[in-house]
């Protein structure tokens, strides 16, 4: 499925895809509202999403509970439009052509919601970021 000129494609990637990515990724698809082909991924994903990052973001109504994680492929990096990084390092791959971002957060590893908020916040903040950038207004 190729998106169309008009809807970007954007993977956000983290080592687990348990925290971080997920929560990009949630945040692009409520706000984008559609308008945006989303994916995460991760280097070393784990098993399940770290439950604090499923309770943080369902204090804010978005339910990410169903959401696995799922490894990274060359693939995923190939048919995206911009590439979030999120502490993978080296582990992502690099293609010429791609938009590139390196999104520096806290990892929610271990934590607990009460330090998982704080992140969230920031992811929330830089998608409502990106999508201005991208020229999509956000949802409310």
């Amino acid at each position: 499925m190729n998106p169309s000129p008009s809807r970007p494609t954007v993977l956000f990637v983290c080592v687990h895809n348990a925290g971080r990515s997920q929560m990009g990724a949630a945040f692009l698809t409520h706000l984008g509202q559609g308008r945006v082909e989303v994916r995460s991924a991760g280097s070393a994903p784990t098993d399940t999403v770290n439950p604090a990052v499923v309770a943080a973001m369902g204090e804010v109504g978005i339910d990410i509970s169903a959401e696995t994680p799922k490894v990274l492929t060359a693939e995923a990096v190939q048919a995206s439009d911009v590439v979030i990084t999120m502490g993978c390092g080296d582990a992502c791959p690099y293609y010429p052509g791609k938009r590139y971002l390196d999104w520096t957060l806290e990892d929610p590893a271990g934590q607990g919601v009460a330090a998982v908020r704080p992140i969230r916040d920031q992811i929330e903040q830089r998608v409502r970021g990106l999508l201005h950038e991208i020229g999509i207004t956000a949802a409310r």
